[in-house]
């Protein structure tokens, strides 16, 4: 998953860009931040891939 794509997957979600410092872009809501260090065309951690979806998860419940 790159950084586009989870940037898409948060939009969806209602979550919004709050903010941006240096190459990491912060999205939020409903007391959910969410930081994704944005590197065009590279590749996400898994780890950051895995607190992306489960920030999504949390906000679907």
């Amino acid at each position: 998953m790159t950084a586009q794509d989870a940037e898409n997957l948060l939009f969806d979600a209602g979550f919004g860009l709050i903010r941006s410092k240096g190459s990491h872009r912060i999205y939020f809501k409903e007391n959910i931040r969410v930081i994704v260090p944005y590197h065009s065309g590279k590749i996400l951690h898994p780890k950051i891939v895995k607190q992306v979806l489960k920030a999504i998860e949390i906000t679907e419940e």
